[in-house]
């Protein structure tokens, strides 16, 4: 996936993540330090319900801006799910999956970018 398209992306699932919701939405710009893509989008939800509804509503808007997902791992009523979309990775976990496993931590050497950025 080219940059260009890898930041359309990201726009799109943020704020798709953003109109349900989500907390503590964070952009983190990986492609100068791994190969696994451009971003990685981390999100919060209060409860799987929420965290269903806002891996529904990420795929439907990616889907309807013609992007579809690589690879999904987690499943319905997961405390964590990760959509991969070649150039963009969504993290969608609950607050307690998202502490223990504390990627903001891991990827601190990434830039975290805001949305007005990309």
């Amino acid at each position: 996936m080219e940059k260009s398209e890898s930041r359309t992306l990201t726009g799109v699932v943020v704020n798709a993540l953003l109109d349900k919701l989500a907390e503590d939405v964070r952009i983190i710009e990986i492609d100068e330090i791994s190969p696994l893509g451009d971003y990685f989008v981390l999100a919060t939800g209060r409860n799987l319900n929420h965290t269903d509804a806002l891996r529904d509503a990420v795929e439907e808007s990616a889907t309807k801006a013609g992007f579809e997902p690589d690879h999904i791992e987690g499943h319905r009523n997961a405390n964590w799910t990760l959509l991969d979309y070649k150039g963009v990775v969504v993290h969608i976990f609950d607050e307690e999956a998202r502490a223990f496993y504390d990627l903001d931590r891991i990827w601190k050497d990434g830039k975290e970018i805001t949305l007005e950025e990309l």
